[in-house]
């Protein structure tokens, strides 16, 4: 495993499905066309908002090897590896590392709440079966398990752990690494609506939700954040926040998604148990979005 520097802008890429529900391998190559476009560096495959566990085991290694193949080295592709067993994990993650990734994003185990002990072998075990570099994907509003500053320190130990995509909605939580840690991981904000306040206190990237629907946007609030302008930024953010909050929601992917459909970037079909939003939900959703494109900071007519 060599040095690994990821940094910047990671969309946490939708998985297209068709109206049958079938996997649309080609609709999310043409999506990731339109991020690649937008100058993002790196993306995350099959991660949460990749409704990885609504897609079979062999539909993802399908789907990996289309997207490393025609992303070709351009930027990094991780995977997200979210598994109901630890031998699971460990089969996906050799499976991930020979369709050609270049990371995985680890999560817990699903629908089990491990203690401590459990989740940091977990993670280990993962570690010793792929020889990828991890970056351990800390969510304990959506997964119930919460790896917490001291555990990061207990794990530095493993060299494959190299990032850390914190999502426990406490921003606090990057200076407590850095405080245990160093400068040992590299840190990435996992939450849309907190990327102002992650950049501010050490995060050198962001896992993005809506930067799918809003590319250009969610680069310009970026580098504006990188070069330290934060009083642009802020005004970015501010424009921002509403569909940001989105990413925040129960029903991220379906709002995402929406919004991508709005955009034209793709469609709208999750699969069940997601149903497409409708009623009072799905109006409130789509003012948002037509407000969004409407007042936004790239718009050039």
């Amino acid at each position: 495993m060599g040095a690994v520097s990821w940094r910047g802008v990671f969309p946490a890429v939708p998985t297209q499905f068709r109206e049958d529900f079938s996997l649309d391998i080609e609709g999310t190559l043409k999506h990731i066309d339109i991020l690649l476009n937008a100058g993002v560096h790196g993306l995350i495959m099959l991660g949460t908002v990749g409704e990885n566990c609504s897609v079979e085991f062999h539909e993802k290694i399908e789907l990996l090897k289309a997207v490393v193949a025609h992303v070709n080295k351009r930027v990094p592709v991780l995977t997200g590896v979210a598994e109901y067993t630890t031998a699971l994990a460990c089969r996906y993650a050799e499976a991930a590392q020979g369709a050609g990734v270049d990371g995985l994003m680890v999560l817990p185990a699903m629908v089990y709440k491990s203690d401590r002990r459990e989740t940091i072998a977990h993670f280990r075990t993962i570690a010793k079966a792929t020889n990828l570099p991890i970056m351990v994907y800390n969510n304990p509003p959506t997964y119930g398990v919460d790896i917490t500053p001291e555990m990061f320190a207990e794990m530095a130990d493993e060299p494959k752990f190299v990032a850390i995509k914190e999502s426990s909605g406490d921003v606090r939580r990057f200076t407590d690494i850095v405080n245990l840690c160093g400068n040992r991981y590299i840190l990435f904000c996992g939450v849309d609506d907190l990327v102002f306040e992650s950049v501010a206190a050490g995060a050198v990237g962001w896992i993005g939700g809506l930067v799918n629907a809003f590319p250009e946007e969610g680069m310009l609030l970026w580098n504006l954040l990188e070069r330290g302008e934060f009083e642009k930024a802020r005004k970015v953010y501010r424009w921002f926040m509403p569909v940001l909050h989105f990413d925040s929601h129960p029903k991220l992917v379906q709002l995402i998604k929406l919004a991508m459909a709005v955009k034209g970037y793709g469609s709208e079909f999750t699969r069940p148990p997601r149903l497409a939003l409708e009623g009072e939900e799905r109006k409130w959703a789509i003012q948002t979005i037509k407000r969004a494109i409407e007042t936004s900071p790239c718009k050039t007519s």
